[in-house]
């Protein structure tokens, strides 16, 4: 696992940490803040490795 693959899976986990937080105390900017998180970290991880798959077929 690399580095890269690491912080996106902490930045998946602070926004399940998150929601939940914002859930439970019923606090929606924290909870939409966790959502957009969540979000965030699995389109990162998408974006990163389809660049390095086309990355290794241009080589």
């Amino acid at each position: 696992m690399s580095w890269k693959d690491l912080v996106c899976l902490c930045i998946v986990i602070i926004g399940v940490v998150l929601f939940l937080y914002g859930s439970n105390y019923y606090n929606a900017s924290i909870g939409w803040s966790g959502v957009y998180l969540i979000i965030a970290g699995l389109l990162a991880e998408t974006i990163l490795t389809v660049y390095e798959s086309i990355k290794k077929k241009g080589d």
